[in-house]
């Protein structure tokens, strides 16, 4: 009894080979675990060219621009002579054929229209390249996962490459734009001189048009009184056609007056003499009065025809003096009009000549002018020269018939021969008057019937004159109206041409800026690289790691050191002891004394392995193992707990920890990507903060991070010790404990 409880189970111990046996068993069950998950996962991506991966290249190939790209073939090739996966070209059939029995754990189909896709970036409707990836998740899910990210490296460098020789062809077209521009800033040079002429036209334009606008309105004005003019000639044509119509129908009874009267004469100049010598000598003293009544009527006649004709002979020499002064007038007026039109600019030469020869066209004939002032005069001076010529007939016939009746009355005989002496003078001069006035009067009506015909046409022309001159005053108020607008419009196109001559200018200015911006553009082979992968991911870790075996090591380390202290639990009796315990602190150390040699067996066994066999690279190597073995001695503290205070009970509940530790713990997703009902678990269990800790010392090397982890740890195992302890010394009590200890001596 006064033996040491710790060194009575230590000789029970290597006493019992079997035990012994099992225990060492047991002690190399972490290093199995763990190094031989770490050594699994060390690395897999290392033997990526061990997978096997088919490639289908259905690709027909393309033209662009006169070459043929094959862009299927060369990324098939290239896949092929890469070393990322066992890659084997195979036909369509085969590959599907193989991914079904499970010869390739992925497909990549290229699709037929793969090249002719690639050509259409510059189409309306750009198509996608596309290529397949057809995985066989049941034959592996992380291969397909591996796949997957492979694949998104094929298809960034598909896209350089694709973007490479896009930029390329888009620089050399930045060339091509760049002479466009110099040519196009000439030319808006040129353009711009052109707009600056423009410029100056309009504004003389608008000059111009602004004084044809003022013009205008005396153009207006003029053209008012020309129609008003055209307009009272057109009434006195008029009047004077009905005046010529009424002459020429009372002409020819004038003309036939005028024979009767010339016969009439003759047959007096015969008969008179006798007829009155014979009336005379029967009747001369009684019939005197019938002398003086007929020389009377005789006067009458004579005095009417003989001013008609005085008239007619007056009237034709001055009318025809007039009419010519008028037409001479008139042309002299209308020369003067077209010089005026011509001077102010209305009208060019030409425009003028043909107005004025309409305006010709349309006036009063000399002819048809004389005629009017035939018309006028004969109104004026047939009155005047009536009254004088039958004062002078009344005075001549009145002294012939007092010569007459003087004569008669002294002596009757020879009276007729007197009386054929003495009148056959005046009769013949009478008749040829007489004959004179007939002729004269005929032509005279011959005269005034092309007269009244004339007129016809002189009244018809100066209507369609009134009506072409109302039409040009309508077309002039409207020309007025238009030089206005026309003004007004240049005043606008002057405003406009100047900010057309800016705008000209700053284009001008803008595509010689461009031209010289575009040229400057180079581009090289580095160039078209940095357009396909504009883009670099630098990656700078913070506390790198280097393979996946680091990564996952806090978690197998755990796991394995967890898995070891349960084993150990089978093996080992951690509730009785080997001889009867003083009290229970000596019960709990001869115990825990075993179990932390195994534990500390068990760390330093694999934290060996690791640092010299899989090269295990730590930041703080010290720490590390003093970790290991504070996380060694942590899961033995909690599994004694267990199974010295619930026996087999124990271990299953050490089993559901240990479930509840490889789910919760972070080893492999981190903690926010768990379940949320699961999230909370992970800060009550030690796994967590084991895991924490050899990450710490491994990877990161925080210091106060791995000691806040390692206190916690200790804590956890303090809190163990003390439960253990706290059940083992209500288990002192009971004396049965102590006879199975000494029956185990025995044995």
């Amino acid at each position: 009894m006064k033996n040491s409880s710790f060194l009575e189970e230590l000789k029970f111990l290597l006493s019992n080979r079997k035990i012994l046996i099992s225990i060492i068993a047991v002690a190399l069950v972490p290093l199995m675990y763990a190094g031989m998950f770490i050594w699994a996962f060390w690395d897999p991506y290392a033997n990526l060219d061990e997978l096997p991966v088919a490639i289908v290249n259905n690709d027909k190939g393309a033209e662009f621009e006169g070459k043929t790209l094959h862009i299927g073939d060369e990324l098939a090739k290239k896949l092929e002579d890469s070393e990322k996966f066992a890659f084997h070209v195979v036909s369509k059939e085969e590959g599907y054929k193989g991914l079904e029995n499970r010869d390739y754990y992925l497909l990549i189909e290229i699709p037929e229209n793969f090249s002719e896709n690639a050509t259409t970036i510059l189409d309306d409707e750009p198509k996608k390249l596309e290529l397949k990836y057809v995985p066989n998740e049941s034959t592996n899910f992380l291969s397909s996962q591996i796949g997957e990210t492979a694949m998104k490296e094929v298809k960034a460098e598909i896209s350089k490459n694709i973007i490479e020789t896009y930029a390329e062809t888009m620089f050399d077209s930045i060339t091509e734009l760049a002479d466009g521009l110099n040519q196009a800033s000439d030319g808006s040079g040129q353009l711009k001189e052109g707009i600056a002429k423009l410029n100056d036209g309009s504004k003389t334009l608008s000059e111009n048009l602004a004084t044809l606008a003022s013009k205008m309105i005396e153009f207006n004005e003029g053209m008012n009184s020309a129609a008003n003019g055209s307009e009272s000639i057109a009434s006195g044509s008029s009047q004077l056609k009905e005046g010529l119509k009424q002459l020429n129908d009372n002409l020819p009874a004038l003309v036939n007056g005028t024979s009767q009267v010339e016969n009439g004469l003759k047959q007096m100049k015969d008969q008179l003499p006798a007829q009155v010598a014979s009336g005379i000598s029967e009747k001369l003293k009684g019939s005197v009065q019938n002398i003086s009544a007929g020389i009377n009527q005789l006067e009458t006649q004579l005095s009417s025809e003989m001013s008609s004709q005085l008239t007619a002979g007056i009237v034709n020499g001055l009318s025809s003096q007039l009419a010519e002064q008028t037409v001479a007038t008139q042309t002299q007026t209308l020369t003067q009009i077209q010089s005026a039109l011509v001077a102010n600019g209305f009208m060019t030469e030409e425009q003028a000549a043909d107005f004025m020869a309409q305006l010709a066209s349309n006036s009063p004939t000399k002819e048809q002018v004389e005629q009017q002032y035939k018309t006028q005069l004969q109104a004026q001076l047939e009155p005047q020269i009536t009254a004088g010529v039958s004062q002078g007939l009344n005075q001549g016939l009145t002294q012939f018939e007092n010569s007459l009746t003087s004569q008669l009355l002294a002596s009757a005989n020879g009276i007729e021969e007197q009386l054929k002496t003495q009148t056959a003078p005046a009769f013949n001069q009478m008749i040829a008057g007489l004959d004179q006035i007939n002729a004269g009067q005929q032509t005279l009506q011959s005269g005034v019937s092309k007269l009244y015909n004339g007129s016809i046409d002189l009244n018809n022309g100066a209507n369609q004159l009134s009506a072409g001159m109302q039409q040009l005053r309508s077309g002039a108020g409207q020309l007025q109206e238009g030089a206005g607008k026309l003004s007004d419009g240049a005043v606008q196109l002057t405003s406009g041409t100047e900010k057309l001559l800016d705008g000209s200018t700053e284009l001008a200015d803008k595509l010689a800026e461009g031209a010289e911006e575009a040229g400057s553009v180079k581009a090289n082979e580095d160039t078209y690289d940095m357009m396909g992968e504009p883009v670099v991911v630098d990656k700078d870790a913070v506390n790198e790691v280097p393979n996946y075996g680091t990564g996952f090591t806090p978690y197998f380390m755990s796991l394995g050191l967890f898995v070891g202290a349960l084993m150990l639990s089978i093996v080992f009796e951690f509730k009785r002891p080997v001889i009867r315990p003083k009290n229970a602190v000596t019960w709990f150390a001869s115990k825990f004394g075993i179990v932390a040699i195994v534990g500390l067996i068990q760390a330093l066994l694999v934290d060996l392995i690791l640092l010299l066999v899989l090269n295990l690279e730590v930041e703080n190597l010290p720490l590390f193992i003093l970790t290991s073995i504070i996380v060694s001695f942590v899961f033995m503290s909690l599994i004694q707990m267990l199974v010295t205070l619930l026996g087999d009970s124990g271990r299953f509940i050490a089993i559901i920890i240990l479930i509840l530790q490889l789910t919760t713990s972070a080893g492999t997703f981190p903690m926010e990507l768990l379940p949320y009902a699961l999230q909370p678990i992970n800060a009550f269990l030690p796994m967590t903060y084991t895991i924490q800790a050899f990450k710490a010392t491994i990877s990161s090397g925080d210091i106060s991070f791995l000691w806040h982890n390692n206190f916690i740890l200790i804590g956890y195992m303090i809190a163990f010790i003390v439960l253990t302890i706290a059940f083992l010394s209500v288990s002192l009590k009971r004396s049965k404990d102590v006879e199975m200890a000494a029956m185990m001596k025995q044995d």
